[in-house]
C-alpha cells in the first residue's frame, strides 16, 4: 500500500500543477466596485486630538458597556483596543518625539471577508455598501474574525450565547436621519461622513493643497480591493497599524483560486478518475504471499 500512497501523492500534484497550468485558471475572479450611493468616513490624523469622545458616543449610541483601559489607572472610559463592548476606538502612535493618532473600526470593505467567510450570511453588505450583522443567523464559528485581513470583529466571550461586535456605521442612526455618533461629536471633525465618491474627492484635494504635510495616499481608496472607510495621515500608514495589503481584496484571492481548482470541474473529475484508477489496481492485484507482514512494504 505505501507504494499506491505514493502514486496518489503524485497524480495529486500532477492535477494540481495541471490546474494551476490551465489557460485561465490564475485568471482573476470578478472585481467587486463600491455601490453608486456608497457611504462612509473620512479620517485626518491631523485633526485628531485624541479626546476619545467617539469612543464614548459609540458605546452610548449601540449600548455597549462603558470599557475601562489602562489610561488613567482605569477611571477613564478609554479602551485598549477593540473587544466585545468596543467597536471604536481610538489608538496613539509615538516615535521620536512624533504622535499621531488614528481611529480604529470596522473598514466597511467594498468585498469584505468577513461575509464572504460567514456561511449563513449573519454577516453582509447592505443599504449604501455597509456592512452589517444579523444575530439571529450567527452560529458562533468566528470564521468572520480569522477572515478580516483588519482584526476588527470581536467575539463576546463573556456572554454564555455571545454575539460578534463590530461598527455597523451606526446605521440605525443613518436610518432616522442621524449622523454617526463618532461623527456627531467629533469637536474637530477629524472624522466626517459622507458619499464615499465626495470623501474621495476631500481627501485628494487635502492631499493637493498641503503636500508637505500629508502621506501622498489615501488609504482605503484601492487597499485590500478599496473601503468605505478612508484615511489621510501625516504620518506612514503601517506606523499606525493599517496594513499594506495591495488592491486585490480578500475574497478577490479566494475566487480565483477556486475558479482555477473547479473551472470546468477539470480538477474534481481527475481526481476522481486517478482514485478509481488506483483502486481497480488494488483490487485486481493477486493475494500476498503467505508470511507477507501487514506493517512491510511491497517491494516492486
Amino acid at each position: 500500500m505505501a507504494t499506491s500512497r505514493r502514486q496518489l501523492l503524485r497524480g495529486l500534484a500532477t492535477v494540481g500543477a495541471a490546474t494551476a497550468a490551465a489557460p485561465g485558471a490564475a485568471r482573476a475572479a470578478e472585481v467587486r466596485r463600491a455601490p453608486d450611493d456608497a457611504v462612509g468616513m473620512l479620517y485626518d490624523t491631523t485633526l485628531c486630538i485624541g479626546c476619545k469622545a467617539c469612543v464614548v458616543a459609540c458605546a452610548q449610541a449601540n449600548d455597549l458597556t462603558p470599557e475601562r483601559g489602562t489610561y488613567g489607572q482605569g477611571r477613564y472610559q478609554a479602551p485598549d483596543d477593540l473587544n466585545e463592548n468596543t467597536k471604536n476606538i481610538i489608538k496613539l502612535y509615538t516615535e521620536e518625539g512624533r504622535t499621531a493618532y488614528v481611529k480604529q473600526q470596522c473598514m466597511h470593505c467594498v468585498d469584505p471577508a468577513c461575509a464572504n467567510a460567514c456561511m449563513l450570511g449573519a454577516l453582509q453588505k447592505r443599504e449604501f455598501g455597509i456592512v452589517t450583522y444579523d444575530a439571529s443567523k450567527c452560529i458562533g464559528c468566528r470564521y468572520c474574525q480569522m477572515a478580516c485581513p483588519f482584526g476588527i470583529p470581536k467575539f463576546q466571550w463573556s456572554r454564555y450565547s455571545g454575539k460578534i461586535v463590530k461598527c455597523e456605521l451606526c446605521a440605525h442612526r443613518l436610518a432616522k436621519g442621524q449622523l454617526p455618533a463618532c461623527v456627531e461629536v467629533c469637536p474637530r471633525q477629524a472624522v466626517i461622513y459622507g458619499r464615499r465618491t465626495e470623501l474621495l474627492e476631500e481627501a485628494r484635494r487635502r492631499l493637493r493643497e498641503k503636500p508637505d504635510l500629508y502621506v501622498q495616499k489615501v488609504y482605503g481608496e484601492t487597499d485590500a480591493g478599496g473601503t468605505q472607510v478612508l484615511y489621510v495621515s501625516h504620518v506612514p500608514f503601517e506606523k499606525l497599524g493599517l496594513p499594506d495589503l495591495g488592491p486585490e481584496s480578500v475574497p478577490a484571492t479566494q475566487r480565483a483560486v477556486q475558479h482555477g481548482i473547479y473551472r470546468g470541474f477539470a480538477a474534481p473529475i481527475a481526481l476522481y478518475g486517478l482514485l478509481g484508477a488506483l483502486a481497480f489496481r488494488n483490487r485486481a492485484r493477486p493475494d500476498r504471499p503467505e508470511g507477507h507482514g501487514a506493517g512491510e512494504e511491497e517491494r516492486p
